[in-house]
């Protein structure tokens, strides 16, 4: 069996989208994923499945938007690929709080971080489908737009090496 993160975008922030994590858990083991688990109020759903990344997420997205009523973005990573992640981190010098890693269904074109205006300190860069985030400002003081987060989800660093831990990792 395989390790899985799901990470699903926009819930439970800023009081929108609200999801209990006891009836995302119930959605989860009415999928038939096994061993799961939930970690912080956000989003984060680990499980252990034999099943592939890709059948993972439509039919939780399916089973999420039956129960929300409304669609909800589901990004879904093993618990090897998380532990690449932690250790990709291009901005080790970073409070881990003030990187934000934003998982995304497939890698970008490099063109499109090429041309980000960042208007301030933030640094860029993009490691295979994911893009991480120097905010040496936090997160919540930055003014960039990120063209692309519409598709993905974000995480900091801290949230992340801590589901590494729970998969045993």
């Amino acid at each position: 069996m395989t390790v899985y993160v799901a990470f699903l975008r926009a819930v439970n922030v800023g009081g929108r989208g609200i999801l209990k994590m006891e009836d995302l858990h119930a959605v989860c083991v009415a999928c038939g994923l096994d061993n799961v688990r939930t970690f912080l109020q956000t989003g984060n759903i680990l499980f252990d499945s034999d099943r592939t990344e890709r059948s993972l997420k439509q039919e939780l997205e399916r089973k999420i938007a039956d129960r929300m009523g409304r669609a909800v973005g589901v990004l879904i990573r093993t618990a090897q690929e998380l532990r690449a992640v932690v250790e990709a981190n291009p901005f080790p010098q970073g409070d881990p709080s003030l990187v934000g890693v934003f998982f995304l269904p497939k890698a970008l074109p490099p063109r499109l971080l090429t041309e980000l205006e960042l208007g301030g300190p933030e640094d860029v860069q993009m490691i295979g489908r994911e893009v991480f985030v120097h905010y040496p400002d936090g997160i919540g003081r930055s003014k960039m737009k990120l063209p692309f987060a519409a598709d993905g989800t974000s995480r900091n660093l801290n949230t992340i090496a801590r589901l590494v831990a729970m998969t045993g990792g």
